[in-house]
């Protein structure tokens, strides 16, 4: 009972951590990934992002960080962590429900 109590604090604590932050989501990602404002994938257009996820997170956060086409180096989020932009993307690219 400890062992599966401990694997369900774990897991719920590794969700919590995943979590992004919506400010500062709303405050720059938002405005382009919400319309597709010149050509971002759209937040929830899991076909959209999956060339971009298949490329592996590493890349993502390169091309998030100096920039990428129309988006700007580190996508106007200046006090955001690579830990931020990771949860931000997986964000962005999962379903919309």
């Amino acid at each position: 009972m400890k062992k599966l109590l401990a694997i369900v604090l774990t897991l719920s604590a590794a969700t919590a951590f995943a979590q992004p932050d919506m400010a500062k989501y709303d405050k720059s990602c938002k405005v382009c990934h919400a319309s597709g404002a010149a050509g971002a994938p759209k937040t929830g257009d899991a076909a959209a992002w999956e060339p971009r996820t298949a490329k592996g997170m590493e890349v993502l956060l390169v091309s998030v960080n100096k920039g990428l086409n129309a988006m700007p180096p580190k996508g106007m989020c200046f006090d955001c962590s690579d830990a931020d932009y990771t949860a931000l993307i997986e964000y962005m690219s999962t379903p919309a429900q």
